[in-house]
């Protein structure tokens, strides 16, 4: 993600993988370090769907912590 700091503003959505692509269901809309506290309380199995946007990117939540 380009925009890194803790107060950017950002869309914490979930990607459901269902049939025809899934949907994307908004949970968030604020600042990094709120949405990121949000996604960590979320169980694994929604983690693996999560996605954070910013105004110029979007990243999978579980690829903040590869690397």
């Amino acid at each position: 993600m380009r925009t890194t700091f803790g107060t950017a503003g950002v869309r914490l959505y979930h990607l459901d993988g269902g049939p025809e692509g899934g949907a994307a269901t908004t949970l968030f809309y604020g600042p990094l370090e709120q949405a990121m506290a949000i996604a960590a309380a979320e169980p694994e199995h929604v983690q693996d769907g999560l996605f954070i946007a910013t105004d110029n990117d979007v990243v999978a939540y579980l690829d903040l912590f590869e690397g």
